[in-house]
């Protein structure tokens, strides 16, 4: 059994690590979620550090997503005793931007003034609630899927609303981006990686790993590296660590109005820019597999 293995769902995103992976002869094995089953009763981890790749917007890509599987696998997997990167908390708090927002608010950092509902037909009342513009999401989103902006009530009353696949909305004050562009930062483990501004031209799809990739009828998305302050740096770092994750990032933007950084998202899944070296001047899959191989070092060392 090797020490290490890659759990995910779209193996495209996996291949600059393995790359490295590969060129450091770091032994490994892939597991693919789709066509995978588990014996709840009989429950054998596919290696010991297992390192969850397993995105939110898998939704996007196809209806029978893995994300509440995912749920179920990684608890036990974990149970069973594998150390898992970004387990099964790290997942929860990925795949629920209410738990994201009560984070944000207890560790006194801004976000959006929001309402979490749980039926369609209260949506409209908890807009008068917050004032328009705003924005509704599904409480799981991945790559802006699902996110609505609404100008006024009338507008909210006769536009079709999105989907949700868990049934939980969020209600969000808008915020106009200072300079067009949010901010996304990254960090593996405690070590802040990089942060980037992203302007998508309005559009809420803001993935980083296609984002270099031109869409047909869709403004361009383009990246720039952001040089947050260490106030900054601080604050996104706190936010990873009170949410367990392991590897990860989180968005914000600097309200255009007040100055404010205002964060609105935490994720546990680093997405790196698909144009890395370009953007950054060095490949943070490197740094990546730095930490794997410490993980498993730290396994050989303590079996």
């Amino acid at each position: 059994m090797p020490d290490l293995a890659l759990f995910y769902d779209h193996a495209e995103w996996l291949i600059p690590l393995q790359r490295v992976l590969d060129a450091r002869g770091v032994e490994y094995v892939d597991i693919d979620v789709a066509g995978h089953c588990f014996d709840p009763a009989h429950i054998a981890p596919p290696a010991p550090i297992i390192f969850n790749r397993i995105s939110m917007s898998s939704f996007k890509r196809t209806a029978d997503h893995p994300i509440f599987y995912a749920d179920a696998l990684l608890g036990a997997w974990e149970r069973a005793g594998a150390r898992i990167i970004n387990g099964g908390e790290a997942f929860a708090i990925d795949h629920n931007k209410a738990r994201q927002l009560e984070i944000i608010a207890s560790l006194g950092l801004k976000a959006p003034d929001t309402r979490v509902v749980r039926r369609r037909e209260d949506i409209a009342a908890a807009a008068q609630t917050i004032g328009f513009p705003l924005l509704v999401k599904g409480n799981i989103g991945g790559a802006g899927a699902g996110i609505v902006r609404f100008d006024s009530a009338s507008e909210l009353k006769e536009t079709a609303l999105p989907d949700s696949i868990d049934k939980v909305w969020l209600v969000q004050g808008y915020h106009t981006p200072q300079n067009g562009h949010i901010i996304r930062f990254e960090f593996i483990g405690e070590t802040f990686v990089y942060a980037i501004a992203v302007d998508g031209g309005g559009q809420f799809d803001l993935c980083p790993a296609d984002a270099c990739v031109s869409t047909p009828g869709k403004p361009v998305v383009t990246m720039t590296k952001f040089e947050p302050s260490e106030e900054q740096i601080e604050a996104a770092r706190s936010l990873l660590r009170a949410a367990g994750i392991d590897v990860g990032g989180c968005e914000a933007l600097i309200d255009q109005a007040t100055g404010e950084l205002i964060f609105y998202d935490i994720n546990a899944f680093s997405n790196f820019a698909a144009n890395a070296v370009e953007l950054l001047g060095f490949d943070p899959h490197e740094q990546l597999a730095d930490m794997l191989e410490a993980e498993i070092t730290v396994l050989k060392e303590t079996a």
